[in-house]
């Protein structure tokens, strides 16, 4: 049966996606949607997503988007037991809470803060940008004496959180500074399967778009 996924290459929860299929060696027929001309937009796209968003992922009938729903889901449906998301309650409950993390506080930080600069002109904003060195010091905490950020293992919220922290690449956010962090980040990056293709190449074109973007 195949799995469609209706992506973005430089969406970061799209490539949170394609590093968790990666880690499950799953192939995914891979469907690119033209933001900048209103394909998420089209009726065919509204009927398998109303809230129009990427990823977006069909399979076997089943519609599903928000990137951390479909990383969860394809452990559960793919490779139930992984270590990936652990069934043991506590254990997935830690991972279940940086995911949530990364969704509400790091992510939706990071964008309330660049998002207006590149794609509306806007200025940096000074407050904002003070919450997103709050929500780095918290996972800079979280990793203290931990390998992964959910423990020993890597699991789905290394995978979710590795494509939200890569993408400060392309900004002026120096996650770097923080020393779990930066040790975190090089780990992740040498132990997630597949990890060049299915992060950096989709990061490289969210650099380039930021910087066309910045020029215009």
């Amino acid at each position: 049966m195949t799995i469609d996924l209706y992506y973005v290459p430089g969406s970061a929860p799209c490539r949170a996606v394609l590093l968790t299929a990666k880690a499950l060696n799953l192939n995914l027929n891979l469907k690119i949607v033209d933001l900048h001309h209103g394909e998420h937009l089209k009726p065919e796209f509204l009927k398998l997503n109303p809230q129009h968003t990427v990823p977006t992922l069909v399979d076997d009938g089943l519609s599903i988007w928000e990137s951390r729903a479909i990383i969860t889901y394809l452990v559960n449906k793919y490779a139930k037991g992984s270590s990936l998301y652990p069934e043991e309650p506590r254990a997935r409950a830690l991972v279940d809470q940086r995911l949530y993390f990364d969704i509400g506080t790091l992510y939706q930080r990071f964008g309330d803060y660049f998002y207006p600069q590149v794609f509306g002109g806007a200025p940096a904003d000074k407050e904002k940008f003070a919450k997103i060195e709050d929500a780095l010091q918290l996972l800079d905490k979280f990793l203290d004496g931990q390998k992964y950020v959910a423990g020993p293992n890597l699991t789905v919220a290394d995978l979710s959180l590795i494509a939200s922290v890569s993408s400060f690449e392309a900004t002026d956010i120096d996650f770097k500074k923080y020393p779990n962090i930066k040790r975190w980040y090089e780990t992740v990056k040498s132990t997630a399967p597949g990890y060049q293709e299915a992060n950096e190449k989709g990061l490289d074109a969210f650099k380039a778009l930021v910087s066309s973007m910045l020029k215009k």
